[in-house]
């Protein structure tokens, strides 16, 4: 079974409750989700290994730490995983990044694929696949599908806001997959929105309706 970390990091949940609060508006939304996204790559990339190198500091010689030759991809769900873009890139400024295009039917609430395009070499890559928003977790599951497709074996799912339906989805479709999330919320509504959440991700981040 895939394990659920929940970012319970104060400044985490500090930034959090701005971005829920409806007055915040699309340029504060935008700079807080990115400043998330980095304070959360801190725990999604915490156990990626290391190795002994030999380097010179300006005193002598010594044996230090570096990523060893793990490959990064970033690979947001569209349009509102974009926005965790950047602050994963601050903080892994080597990753590539591909993207993975979903909408949600609004009539049945299924994703449906509109684009996707992935490095050459994704499967060769730890994948961090990001969406701000787990709600049914139809669109997550379905981005998880396509990159194991393409031969992908380590990915994790980045989510800020989840609901309980969704991670349940994820485990029971996608057991390999760990999930990394700032908040799980209380239920889905009838129009399959997280409640309490912080509304639409996608129209708060792009000033859109």
């Amino acid at each position: 079974m895939s394990q659920l970390h929940v970012i319970d990091h104060p400044m985490v949940q500090h930034k959090l409750t701005i971005m829920r609060r409806k007055e915040t508006g699309s340029k504060d939304f935008r700079q807080l989700l990115k400043e998330i996204a980095l304070l959360m790559g801190y725990e999604v990339t915490r156990d990626i290994a290391l190795e002994d190198i030999e380097i010179e500091t300006p005193i002598c010689k010594m044996t230090a730490k570096q990523v060893s030759g793990r490959k990064l991809a970033i690979v947001p769900i569209l349009r509102a995983g974009i926005g965790m873009v950047e602050g994963l890139l601050d903080l892994i400024p080597v990753a590539r990044v591909g993207h993975i295009g979903l909408y949600r039917n609004e009539q049945t609430h299924k994703p449906v694929v509109y684009f996707c395009k992935l490095p050459a070499d994704i499967n060769d890559r730890l994948v961090i696949l990001t969406d701000p928003m787990l709600a049914t977790g139809g669109s997550a599951c379905d981005a998880i599908a396509m990159l194991k497709e393409r031969g992908c074996t380590n990915i994790r799912l980045m989510c800020l806001v989840a609901a309980p339906d969704g991670i349940a989805k994820v485990q029971s479709e996608h057991p390999d997959v760990n999930i990394y999330v700032a908040a799980v919320d209380e239920r889905l509504n009838e129009n399959a929105y997280i409640v309490p959440g912080l509304g639409d991700a996608g129209d708060r981040i792009f000033g859109t309706k």
